[in-house]
Parts: C-alpha cells; sequence; structure tokens
C-alpha cells in the first residue's frame, strides 16, 4: 500500500510539472515580445463611379471586376461607356469619381473644371492606363484591302479629296479595285476614337458625307461583318474580340505594311502612327473624401491592375515606371 501510494504520489508530481510547463510554452523568452504582426486588410464599402470612353471600357471593367471579387468584394465599382466627352461632361459637375477617356483633355475642359474648382494636376489627377492601337477593319470577304498605306486611309476619309459628292469607289484608291463604292463607319463624335481620327489623323478637316457614325462600338461591328464594302476605325481591343468577324488592315507608314499587334502597337514601335495613350482622369477630392475611390485608384495603378490586364484586353502596357510614378501621387492624397 505504501509503495502504491509513493507511485502515485510520483505520477501526480509529474502531470503538475507538464502542466506548468505547457503553460509557459508561448511565453517570451528573456523578456522579448512576439514580433509577429499580423496584417489586417480593411473592409471598405460603398460605390466607385466610372464612365466615359467606349474604348477604355472593357479594360476599366475587367479590372473592375477583379478589385470586386479579390480585394473589396463590398465595394461596387460602375463602369459604364457612354463615351469619352460624354464621360467628361458628367465629370466637370462631379457626377463622376473617375473620367476614362480615349484622347486628353481638351483645353476648354480643363477651363470648366478650373471653374468648378477643379485643377488638372491638383483636384484632377491624369493617369495614362494603356497604348492603344487606332485599327482599321474591313469585312471578311474584302480580298484586295487588307494592305493600304496611311495617306491612302486619310484621303479616303477626308470629304472632297477624291470625289466631290464623296460617292468615293475602291477603284479610286486604286484602279486594280472593284468598281464598287466604298461604305465608311466608325464612331460618333461622343467618343475620344472619333476625336483623335479626325483631329491627329485627319488634321481636323472634314470627314466624308457619306459616313455613317454610329455610338456603339458592336453596331459597328455588326454593320462591317455584314457588308464587304464597308470599312471602319475603332480600337484594337474591338478588333481581338471579333477576329471571327472582322479583318484588320495592315498600314503602310513608310517602311512596309505593319499589322497592329500588341508587338508592334508603340509609340516607338512599327505602328506608332496610329497609336494613342487612354486614360482615367481622377477626382482627387473624392479620393480624399471616400477611401473606397482612393482604395480602388491604387489598385487601378498597381501591378495587378492596369499593368497585368491591359493585355488581355487589347492594350499595350505601359513600363511599369510610369504606373509607380502614379502610385506615388496616391500615397500623398491625405
Amino acid at each position: 500500500m505504501l509503495k502504491r501510494f509513493l507511485l502515485l504520489l510520483l505520477i501526480a508530481s509529474l502531470m503538475i510539472s507538464a502542466v506548468a510547463c505547457g503553460s509557459n510554452t508561448n511565453a517570451p523568452v528573456d523578456g522579448e515580445k512576439d514580433k509577429e504582426v499580423e496584417e489586417v486588410v480593411e473592409a471598405l464599402e460603398g460605390a466607385v463611379i466610372v464612365d466615359g470612353s467606349g474604348t477604355v471600357y472593357p479594360l476599366m471593367a475587367h479590372i473592375a471586376e477583379e478589385y470586386m471579387t479579390s480585394v473589396q468584394p463590398k465595394v461596387s465599382v460602375q463602369v459604364g461607356r457612354a463615351g469619352s466627352s460624354a464621360g467628361i461632361k458628367k465629370f466637370i459637375p462631379g457626377e463622376l469619381d473617375f473620367a476614362d477617356a480615349s484622347r486628353p483633355l481638351k483645353t476648354e475642359e480643363k477651363e470648366q473644371l478650373q471653374e468648378k474648382g477643379l485643377k488638372l494636376g491638383e483636384e484632377v489627377l491624369e493617369f495614362k492606363l494603356a497604348l492603344d492601337g487606332l485599327t482599321m477593319v474591313i469585312n471578311k470577304e474584302n480580298t484586295w484591302a487588307t494592305e493600304m498605306t496611311k495617306e491612302e486611309i486619310i484621303n479616303m476619309y477626308i470629304s472632297g479629296a477624291i470625289k466631290a459628292d464623296d460617292k468615293v469607289l475602291w477603284s479610286d484608291i486604286r484602279p486594280e479595285w472593284p468598281k464598287e463604292e466604298i461604305k465608311f463607319f466608325g464612331p460618333n463624335e461622343n467618343h475620344g476614337t472619333y476625336e483623335f481620327f479626325w483631329e491627329v489623323i485627319l488634321g481636323k478637316k472634314d470627314l466624308v458625307k457619306t459616313v455613317n457614325l454610329q455610338q456603339e462600338y458592336s453596331t459597328l461591328v455588326d454593320l462591317v461583318s455584314k457588308d464587304k464594302n464597308a470599312i471602319a476605325f475603332f480600337g484594337f481591343g474591338y478588333y481581338t474580340t471579333n477576329t471571327d468577324k472582322l479583318t484588320a488592315v495592315k498600314i503602310d507608314f513608310g517602311n512596309g505594311p505593319v499589322a497592329p499587334t500588341l508587338e508592334t502597337i508603340g509609340e516607338t514601335l512599327p505602328y506608332a502612327g496610329f497609336t494613342r495613350p487612354v486614360f482615367t482622369y481622377l477626382n482627387a477630392v473624392y479620393a480624399k473624401e471616400k477611401p473606397q475611390v482612393l482604395d480602388y485608384a491604387k489598385y487601378v495603378v498597381s501591378p495587378e491592375g492596369a499593368a497585368r490586364l491591359a493585355g488581355a484586353n487589347g492594350f499595350a502596357p505601359l513600363p511599369a515606371a510610369q504606373y509607380a510614378e502614379y502610385a506615388k501621387q496616391l500615397d500623398a492624397l491625405k
């Protein structure tokens, strides 16, 4: 009995010692504190309102989708595509957090913003998102005009340059081409793509009187795909999603025909003649007032935003240093 009692006493002592040692497993050693800091991502709520360029729309919509899915699921990023000019008209009186544009702000638009107390570079921040290649598209059955010079494109679209009545035939461009009237199409004046084509490519000369201008790019795709004599212009991104319906014209800028591709589109690359930057404009006042707006802006210019998703939407991304500079501007907002 005495031996059993001593054995039980020993077992009890060992158990008490084990518990005591176990309770000190996570205790600081020599007074050091645990240096691990758990990263906490602040959950944001609210809306971010974006509108503007139809050309930029696929890219911005893709960025918004990724952001809402993987970063802030309680933030609603609403992306519209009214057109560059229409979006900027909403942005000036403060209806939007962001205005997308496929061309830079005009002088009069900057002046209108200043009248509202919004100065470009201070209350309004301009971010280039990526580079786009203006693309001339034709019907799949058009086997003759797959390659054209820049000058031919310009002359055929300028009113009176080839014929006074603007009823231009393909044979008026090159004699060996069909004697059939060209059907001209393009986006309407709401779009920055129209303004880029008219101002930069055509030198502000009137378009042919027979041109059919449309608000929706999907309508342009449909019209050209149904008419073998049709030709239209819009951003490269819309062509990449409709290669089964359309053919992109290779443009000769002086050194041989060049097809628009992510490898040729760039300000110093072979397709430079039809390359342009696309933009988004941020109301920095709203970014300071609304955490979700600032957070989304940071995501747009982050390596996970435009830099990663540009190519998937038919745009050539900018250098990483450019996006990093935009990130610094946003970090400075308080």
